[in-house]
């Protein structure tokens, strides 16, 4: 009997720069900052790179529940991160993010993950029982992607407009 799958496309329009946003998704060590994920390990350390490992958990700090996320393709020029994550109870998702710059301070990004469960009543019975979950998910992390960048770049703007020497730019 063949697994079951499940694909949920969420998409949302950013009020920061493609560039900022993509720093956030390069940057694993930090996505405790950005995603519901304590980071436990990144290997090898740094920014993002093709097979690099990434484990985790997420939940309630009595649960526990682990996760390992896997960079499978990683194209800078388009923005693009394919990755594979493994989540408790057999559950693979394949996830591809794509970040795509509207003007110099929006941009769109669009979130698809493809769930694949476990083959017979197992994966059945687990689709359903998280079912909710499969379309809250991605949605709250594109939410919570989309806060992060956000706070940045007004953090950024702010700076600019005090400024501040850690401004890197000419101020207007």
């Amino acid at each position: 009997m063949a697994g079951v799958s499940h694909e949920s496309c969420p998409t949302a329009l950013v009020n920061a720069p493609v560039e900022l946003v993509w720093s956030l998704l390069m940057a694993p060590g930090g996505w405790e900052n950005v995603f519901d994920i304590r980071v436990l390990t990144v290997d090898p350390p740094g920014r993002a790179v093709v097979a690099q490992l990434v484990h985790g958990e997420t939940g309630p700090r009595i649960l526990h529940l682990r996760l390992t996320f896997r960079m499978v393709e990683i194209d800078p020029q388009h923005h693009a991160l394919w990755l594979d994550v493994d989540l408790p109870f057999g559950i693979a998702v394949r996830e591809n993010i794509r970040c795509t710059s509207l003007d110099g301070s929006h941009c769109r990004v669009d979130y698809r993950c493809n769930f694949d469960f476990p083959a017979g009543w197992r994966g059945a019975i687990t689709r359903g029982l998280l079912s909710r979950a499969l379309y809250s998910g991605p949605e709250d992390s594109l939410s919570r992607l989309k806060r992060a960048a956000e706070l940045r770049f007004l953090g950024q703007a702010a700076r600019r407009l005090r400024g501040s020497p850690n401004d890197a730019g000419p101020r207007p």
